[in-house]
C-alpha cells in the first residue's frame, strides 16, 4: 500500500499511524476515543486528493478526510482504518479580492489566518469556533462550525459561495461559484456544507466577507436566577436589538469561572450574559442605550470591561476550568427552541442531579445552543457510566421539546444514529439515499454522520 501511494503523493507524505498517533484520534475526550490508519497521506494538491480517492475507491479501502483535528464527535477518528487524508498541505490562499469581498483559500488554511487576512484587507469573515489557530476552513465548512457570533453572522456555511470538491470515484469539481445569485439547479454546495466528510473531500473554500464593523463593544450582564436570565435574553431579541453575540453561564458555571473573571461577580448572581454588540461607532453607541434600557429592572449589574480580549480570553477559557475542577468533563452539544431554554436548561439540572453529578451549562443562549456539562472523576467507571446515561436522557429530552441534537460541533461518530429520534422516517431514508448517490461503496468516512443507529464496528476507547 504504502509505495502506491507514494506514487501518488511523493513516499515522505505517506506516514504510519502507530497506536497513539495523533492522526488516530481528534479532540474528542469521551473515553479516549482512538481509530487506527492503515496509512496518513499527505497531499499537496487536490489533484494528489482525487488521485488518492481514485485509489481508495478502485482497491475498497476507506477514506478519512482530516482538517485540524479539533472535532469533538470523533469525525476525524479512523474507526473503520483505512486512510486518513490530512489536508494540512493544502494551505495557498488562491484568491483575495478585497473589494469584491472575497477569498479564496485552500482546506488547509487555518481559520486564524482566515480571520487575519480579512482584518489585514478591512473585511471580516464572522464565523469562529474554537481552537481556531488549529482548525482548518475545510474542516470548517465540513462540519458547519458554528461559534459565539453565529447569532448575527450566521455559521461556516452562511459565508461559503462555492466549493471545490473531490467527489467519488476520485473527480474534482466545483459547485457553487461567485455569482451574486445562482438558483439553477439542486443546491449541491450546501448539501456538501457540514457532510463531515461522508460525501466528499473539500480542497478549496469561496468565502464571502463583508467589511469591518468600525467598533465593538461588548457587555457582561449579571442577573439573579435562571428564570431572570432566560427571560432577560428573550426582552433582549424582543426589543429588536441584534447583538452579534448573546452568550450565557449559568450559576454553577459562573461560580466555578468567577475566581479569573476580569472583574468582579456581583453577589447574588445566578446568571450570567454576554452581549456584544458592533457596527459604526454611533450604532455602537445606541444599541448599547437599547440594551440597558431592556434590562433595566432585571440586571444585578451590567459591566462594560476595560480590556475585551481580556473578556474573551475569560470566556474562552471555560473548558480548561472545568475540566479542572473535577479531572474530567462531559459536555454534549444540542440546542433548545430559544422559549424553552429554562426548561431545558432545569430538566437537565434535575437529570444531572438524579444520577448523583455536578453540573453547569453555558453556551449561546440567542440560538438555544447549550453546552451541557457534567463534572466526572476520569478514574470512577460508575460516574462515566452515569454520564452516558444523563446524555441519554439530556438527547431525549432535546427531541421532546422540539430542539437539535447537534448544534454546532457535528454528529461525527459519537452521535451516530441521533438523527433517527429527530427526523421522521422518510427524513431519514432521504439522508441514507444521498449519502448512496455520493459515495455508492461508503468508503468516505465511514461510520459518521448516520442517521440511524449503527451497528459499532471495532474501536479503541481507552
Amino acid at each position: 500500500m504504502r509505495g502506491e501511494l507514494g506514487r501518488i503523493v511523493g513516499a515522505e507524505h505517506v506516514l504510519d499511524a502507530p497506536p497513539g498517533s495523533p492522526y488516530n484520534r481528534d479532540c474528542t475526550r469521551r473515553r479516549g476515543l482512538e481509530g487506527r490508519a492503515d496509512a496518513v497521506v499527505l497531499p499537496g494538491s487536490a489533484q494528489e486528493v482525487a488521485a488518492l480517492l481514485g485509489w481508495c475507491y478502485a482497491h475498497d479501502v476507506p477514506l478519512v478526510p482530516r482538517g485540524g483535528g479539533t472535532g469533538l464527535t470523533g469525525g476525524a477518528v479512523p474507526v473503520q482504518g483505512g486512510v486518513v487524508c490530512s489536508l494540512e498541505r493544502l494551505r495557498a490562499i488562491r484568491e483575495l479580492e478585497p473589494a469584491l469581498w472575497r477569498m479564496l483559500p485552500e482546506a488547509g488554511v487555518s481559520t486564524r489566518d482566515v480571520q487575519r487576512l480579512a482584518r489585514e484587507n478591512g473585511l471580516f469573515f464572522g464565523p469562529d469556533p474554537g481552537a481556531s489557530e488549529q482548525s482548518q476552513i475545510g474542516g470548517n465548512v465540513a462540519t458547519n462550525a458554528g461559534g459565539p457570533h453565529g447569532l448575527k453572522y450566521g455559521v461556516t456555511g452562511a459565508w461559503v459561495a462555492g466549493l471545490e470538491v473531490v467527489l467519488a470515484p476520485g473527480e474534482l469539481v466545483e459547485v457553487g461559484g461567485w455569482a451574486g445569485k445562482d438558483v439553477a439547479g439542486y443546491d449541491l454546495k450546501s448539501l456538501l456544507v457540514g457532510s463531515e466528510g461522508t460525501l466528499g473531500v473539500i480542497t478549496a473554500v469561496r468565502l464571502r466577507l463583508l467589511p469591518a464593523p468600525e467598533e465593538a463593544l461588548a457587555l457582561v450582564v449579571f442577573l439573579g436566577s435562571r428564570r431572570a436570565g432566560c427571560e432577560g435574553m428573550g426582552a433582549l431579541l424582543g426589543s429588536g436589538l441584534r447583538p452579534s453575540v448573546l452568550d450565557f453561564m449559568d450559576a454553577e458555571t459562573l461560580r466555578m469561572l468567577s475566581p479569573s473573571y476580569p472583574g468582579e461577580v456581583p453577589a447574588g448572581a445566578g446568571f450570567g450574559l454576554i452581549v456584544e454588540v458592533d457596527g459604526t461607532r454611533s450604532d455602537v453607541q445606541e444599541q448599547r442605550g437599547a440594551l440597558l434600557e431592556a434590562l433595566a429592572g432585571a440586571a444585578l449589574a451590567v459591566q462594560e470591561p476595560d480590556d475585551g480580549q481580556a473578556l474573551w480570553r475569560w470566556r474562552d477559557g471555560v473548558n480548561g476550568v472545568l475540566t479542572g475542577v473535577r479531572g474530567a468533563k462531559v459536555s454534549e452539544d444540542v440546542v433548545f427552541p430559544r422559549e424553552r431554554l429554562n426548561e431545558g436548561l432545569e430538566r437537565f439540572e434535575r437529570m444531572a442531579g438524579a444520577h448523583g453529578l455536578p453540573s453547569c451549562a453555558f453556551g449561546h443562549g440567542g440560538e438555544g445552543n447549550v453546552h451541557a456539562t457534567v463534572l466526572v472523576d476520569p478514574a470512577s467507571e460508575r460516574e462515566l457510566q452515569e454520564a452516558e446515561a444523563v446524555g441519554e436522557e439530556l438527547y431525549a429530552l432535546v427531541v421532546e421539546l422540539g430542539g437539535s441534537v447537534a448544534g454546532e460541533h457535528g454528529v461525527g461518530w459519537l452521535k451516530g444514529g441521533r438523527l433517527e429520534s429527530q427526523w421522521s422516517p422518510r427524513a431519514v431514508d432521504l439522508h441514507e439515499q444521498i449519502k448512496r448517490a455520493f459515495d455508492p461503496k461508503g468508503l468516505l468516512n465511514p461510520g459518521k454522520k448516520l442517521a440511524r443507529y449503527p451497528a459499532r464496528s471495532p474501536v479503541t476507547s481507552n
